[in-house]
């Protein structure tokens, strides 16, 4: 039996750690597994405490795909949960509990055998195949006593041997904790307090509990620090102390929605269908045309390439500031029936009425 493993919706980091403990694991359970492609894989394993983790989710999920859900919560949505932070143990557990399944064997309800203490069940969830007592030999004392007999000649008993249990071999060690990037670190759920260095020097400090950050004013100048290239942003957690005084130098906080505003303008994610703001988002002025796709977006649900034409900016311009507006909630995908945006009727002439009905969904094409 084969089987093919696959990640999303995570960063490169996480990513990292995950392929190490599959190497570890698969190893452990006789290297029947391969590591592939999300496209073509049996499992697929997606973090779930990441910014994009539930919606590569959904998608897999209404695909009928077999998910794996990476996550520090005690439950998941996802048919099998592999708990944060990383372990090769754990994830040995989840496999061999896979290729059980697999391979019919039934995990939920014992034997008969079983019942009467010959064999038992194997565990149903990786939590009880971790939390399994491992079985300890039965103490001489527990041994059936013999009785003794008197008689000139009695014989001697032989006394049953101990069993012998095999030598309990050393846990493979998990792999090391890879440092993350501020994409993956905004992902992340848990109270952090992270100072990121990109490595032109920019500095910004980010409390994830308490929705703030410290840092430039102007968005352009912290791009930098979402680079997912090796070793071009460090990231260091801060105590009470540390957090003080850096967030002394860099002025007043300002809200997270801004950073996650940018990730999401950075993020280049490719975008397909209708979409349409559900309120104003504030511009910043660092994007000035971003208010001319702004004012577009509001008369309705459009494509990105209809907004585009309708802005007159290109359709990049258009799908990063639809990234942008999704990751803070004030963009919102529409159905295919919404009536799209044109491009507006040139002037009238001097005492001409205007082509159509007036506005910019006034002029329709038969």
């Amino acid at each position: 039996m084969s089987l093919t493993f696959g990640t999303t919706g995570m960063d490169r980091a996480t990513e990292a750690e995950v392929h190490a403990a599959f190497t570890t694991a698969n190893n452990a359970c006789g290297k029947r597994w391969s590591l592939v492609s999300e496209s073509s894989a049996d499992y697929i394993v997606v973090d779930m405490d990441s910014l994009y983790g539930p919606m590569s989710w959904l998608k897999l999920h209404g695909a009928g795909r077999k998910v794996i859900g990476l996550t520090s919560a005690s439950r998941s949505k996802t048919p099998y949960r592999l708990p944060r932070p990383i372990n090769a143990n754990d994830l040995t557990a989840l496999l061999t509990q896979i290729e059980n399944e697999e391979a019919g064997i039934a995990v939920a309800a014992p034997s008969e055998a079983a019942a009467h203490g010959e064999v038992k069940p194997l565990p149903a969830t990786v939590e009880e195949f971790v939390a399994m007592p491992v079985a300890e030999p039965e103490p001489e004392s527990a041994q059936a006593v013999v009785p003794e007999v008197v008689s000139p000649a009695p014989a001697a008993s032989a006394a049953a041997p101990a069993p012998v249990q095999p030598e309990p071999q050393p846990a493979p060690a998990a792999p090391p904790q890879a440092p993350r990037t501020l994409r993956g670190w905004m992902g992340a759920r848990g109270a952090r307090r992270i100072k990121v260095t990109a490595l032109d020097g920019t500095v910004i400090l980010v409390d994830m509990q308490a929705s703030v950050w410290h840092g430039p004013k102007e968005l352009k100048a912290i791009g930098p620090c979402f680079s997912i290239e090796p070793g071009e942003v460090t990231t260091e957690t801060l105590d009470d102390a540390h957090w003080a005084a850096e967030a002394a130098k860099l002025g007043e906080a300002q809200p997270l929605t801004r950073l996650q505003w940018l990730d999401g303008l950075l993020s280049s994610k490719q975008t397909h269908g209708l979409y349409q703001l559900r309120k104003w988002p504030q511009i910043e002025r660092e994007y000035p045309r971003h208010f001319r796709i702004a004012t577009i977006m509001m008369k309705g649900a459009a494509s990105i390439a209809d907004i585009a034409v309708a802005a007159g900016v290109p359709d990049e311009e258009v799908r990063d500031f639809v990234n942008a507006n999704l990751a803070t909630g004030y963009a919102m995908s529409a159905s295919s029936n919404s009536p799209a945006p044109t491009t507006p009727s040139p002037a009238p002439a001097p005492g001409k009425p205007a082509a159509g009905s007036g506005g910019l969904f006034g002029r329709r094409k038969k």
